[in-house]
């Protein structure tokens, strides 16, 4: 059997030696790819007697893979703010790395002979694509030159016609006196045609006067009846004290505490750690605060005791009764 080979076209693993590239699932694989890279090339090949330069875009630095080489090739040439449409992938043709590699590729692939060329570009092509790539650059230099002329001739007239208007209005523009007009021969038609021209412009000075109010005369007088201070209690302007800041009568009183005492919270706090334990627990019902008497018995032994239940009676028993006859002497003592 013949050793592994990966056929990267079919992108299978074959055992069949050489002879895997002469089938026809090959050879049709083949055609697909090259097909699929040939209208790129084309493309290309149409930009060597008219290179194209373009305003640089994000979508100008996509990249297409090469079939040849197995490697990704940029397809435009950008530079700055620039971009040459199609001079990545024309670069690339026209190296002598993707010559090796396309004729190692036709020799492994077994591919038409009369494609390879589709795939190459000469070094004559490619000097005639650098020469007009340094004309359309020129030719993009020049009409970038008259754009940026022709806003900053915008930018002029804008800023004139601004000036204008703002020279218009600060202009103090007097009004003519119409008795020097009349005595004057011929100031009528001068006074005519300045007001004319300024009734076009807007102006502040057409405007009628704003009426002067005199308060002093109203209808209705009003009587000053003088200031109203309540004696002993002033106001925040005054110096005294604001009254959100004035103790109660209540609290001045005595000294009233304000919510729970420290006990009742202890308290409060041991009922909220009962209330975690389960209710139907032994002893959930006893009082420890509850006094027990000397016949008070255990239903069970002591810890240390071995013996039976009657044993800790008796023993509790001896005991009660060793302390009773303990405490009178006690007493006399």
């Amino acid at each position: 059997m013949a050793p592994a080979e990966r056929c990267t076209v079919c992108r299978q693993t074959f055992f069949c030696g050489r002879g895997h590239v002469y089938s026809r699932k090959h050879q049709r694989q083949l055609k697909v790819a090259l097909e699929r890279l040939l209208p790129q090339v084309e493309a290309a090949r149409k930009a060597v007697r008219a290179a194209q330069v373009e305003r640089f875009v994000p979508e100008h630095e996509r990249c297409c893979w090469c079939l040849c080489c197995g490697c990704e090739v940029r397809k435009h040439l950008s530079h700055g703010n620039l971009t040459v449409l199609h001079g990545g992938l024309l670069e690339h043709l026209a190296s002598p790395e993707h010559k090796k590699a396309t004729n190692r590729f036709w020799w492994e692939n077994k591919a038409e002979f009369q494609m390879k060329e589709k795939f190459l570009i000469s070094p004559q092509d490619y000097a005639r694509f650098k020469k007009s790539m340094v004309k359309s650059l020129d030719s993009y230099e020049e009409k970038e030159d008259e754009v940026i002329k022709e806003m900053a001739a915008q930018i002029r007239e804008v800023e004139h016609s601004r000036q204008e208007v703002v020279r218009s209005v600060l202009e103090p523009q007097t009004v003519p006196d119409p008795e020097e007009g009349s005595s004057a021969p011929g100031s009528w038609n001068g006074t005519n045609s300045q007001v004319a021209s300024t009734s076009q412009q807007p102006s502040y000075v057409d405007l009628p006067p704003a009426p002067e109010l005199d308060w002093m005369e109203t209808v209705q007088p009003l009587t000053f009846i003088g200031h109203q201070d309540t004696p002993g209690i002033g106001n925040i302007h005054s110096g005294a004290t604001p009254p959100w800041m004035v103790q109660d009568e209540d609290c001045s009183s005595g000294n009233q505490q304000i919510g729970p005492s420290y006990e009742e919270f202890l308290k409060e706090k041991e009922k909220q750690k009962l209330k975690k334990l389960p209710p139907d627990r032994v002893g959930a019902n006893f009082d420890h605060n509850s006094s027990t008497s000397a016949g008070w018995l255990p239903s069970f032994g002591r810890v240390w005791n071995n013996g039976r239940r009657w044993q800790s009676r008796h023993q509790f028993k001896t005991e009660a009764a060793a302390r009773n006859k303990q405490q009178p002497r006690r007493k006399k003592s």
